[in-house]
């Protein structure tokens, strides 16, 4: 799944062997629980502990949402709502199919925007929708305000008593805002592990009910993250072992001054999944004025714009691509009788292997420019492989925090702004 050739000259193969190491110890810290923030280790067994009944109950909840709605309307941001758009955007049509059984997810609470929820809500008037909001607190200002709104907008829709039977909660098993709207309004809930962070919390109810509710099958994606983690455990060879590999990678470039991860994919079904990766390692490594700065490319659309910069700019980063072997369309290139733009000698070459050549090509390109290149290699875009590929993201996450001496688990910079926002709306400032 890992590669790492290209990584050279940057980090030899004995500076690699030493690393490895290092990421081997950090892993075994993380599975005796012996490392900074081991209160918050949950989701190192959710494949595991999430019994046949416990998918069950989220299948069956799913089946309910779907009967009564054509659009299901997420509510949460950050990792509540993250890790389930980049598996629904990945592993379903990238343009709605008319007349699908299937819901279309849209998201709310993830942003501040008042025209973003105004449209959000005059494309509800139209719909026969559900709703399902993630929060652990429920004090969150970004969906706590976005659940005001679509929850009154249900209700004057469809009435109190149905607007309850349409919407699921998933928040703290205990206390929380959240828990007390569930207990007041009879909402149906789901529970956050307490030991669960939300960047951590994909393979919980908090990423499994939206995924079913979109028709992914989660039997098969928790089958990939169980495999996952059997092959990233510390029973495992570190240079065997995908979490280690890409943790001991990315913490050698770091030190060798590569600032900056490029996360760069060749589909746009791919993006949310980017999105989704951009914010598990920012915000669990961008602390103690340490970190490595994750951005993240679509190409070969981006080629066109920042691969002038990655080719031939400042060699301060280094580039991880996400790859997927076998795509799963067999579109060809067409014959023109004309032939005026001079594509006839791809005639009947697939668009698959076109795309993929375009890959490598760009690979090669960026890593003798000085650009040194970690290529992640999933055999096909399933359930499965994403399963496997969100939990071995997760454990290399937090074997790279231990490798930089933070707290992968905390978030204390995310509160400045929340603390400065609300003494400025407790003051009555205005904009």
């Amino acid at each position: 799944m890992i590669t790492l050739e290209r990584i050279q000259p940057a980090i030899e193969p004995s500076e690699l062997k030493a690393l490895l190491h290092e990421a081997h110890q950090c892993n075994q810290r993380l599975e005796a629980g012996t490392g900074l923030g081991a209160d918050m280790l949950g989701w190192l067994e959710l494949p595991q502990q999430q019994t046949s009944d416990d998918i069950a109950l989220v299948n069956a909840i799913a089946h309910s949402l779907r009967s009564r709605s054509d659009t299901v309307v997420l509510v949460g941001i950050g990792g509540s709502y993250l890790g389930a758009k980049a598996v629904i955007e990945a592993l379903s049509p990238l343009h709605r199919v008319h007349g699908s059984d299937i819901p279309e997810v849209l998201y709310a609470g993830c942003n501040l925007c008042p025209d973003y929820h105004s449209d959000l809500l005059d494309a509800l008037d139209h719909r026969n929708y559900s709703v399902v909001v993630v929060s652990k607190s429920g004090s969150t200002i970004e969906p706590g305000l976005a659940f005001r709104l679509v929850k009154q907008h249900l209700e004057q829709q469809v009435g109190r008593h149905e607007a309850a039977q349409r919407t699921v909660v998933i928040t703290d098993p205990e206390k929380g805002a959240l828990r007390e709207w569930a207990k007041a309004k009879g909402y149906r809930t789901l529970a956050i592990p307490a030991n669960v962070g939300g960047r951590f919390s994909v393979l919980s109810p908090v990423g499994l009910l939206p995924m079913a509710v979109a028709g992914i099958d989660i039997v098969a994606l928790m089958d990939g993250a169980k495999q996952a983690q059997t092959d990233t455990s510390v029973a495992v060879a570190p240079e065997l072992n995908p979490a280690c590999l890409y943790a001991a990678a990315r913490n050698g470039l770091y030190r060798k001054g590569k600032r900056m991860e490029l996360l760069a994919t060749f589909s746009p079904k791919l993006r949310s999944l980017a999105e989704w990766w951009r914010q598990l390692f920012a915000e669990s490594e961008g602390k103690d004025g340490k970190g490595i700065f994750p951005v993240n490319s679509s190409y070969t659309t981006d080629l066109h714009s920042i691969g002038q910069y990655v080719q031939q700019g400042e060699r301060s980063m280094f580039e991880t691509f996400v790859d997927i072997v076998q795509q799963n369309s067999r579109l060809v290139v067409p014959s023109d009788s004309r032939n005026l733009d001079g594509f006839n000698y791809l005639v009947d070459r697939s668009i698959a292997d076109i795309n993929s050549i375009a890959m490598q090509g760009t690979i090669q390109a960026h890593h003798k420019g000085g650009v040194p290149v970690i290529e992640m290699r999933l055999p096909q875009l399933s359930a499965y492989t994403m399963g496997y590929l969100l939990y071995t993201m997760e454990r290399a996450c937090a074997i790279s925090g231990y490798m930089l001496g933070v707290n992968p688990f905390d978030q204390p910079g995310v509160e400045a702004y929340k603390a400065n926002m609300q003494m400025l709306l407790n003051n009555g400032a205005a904009v």
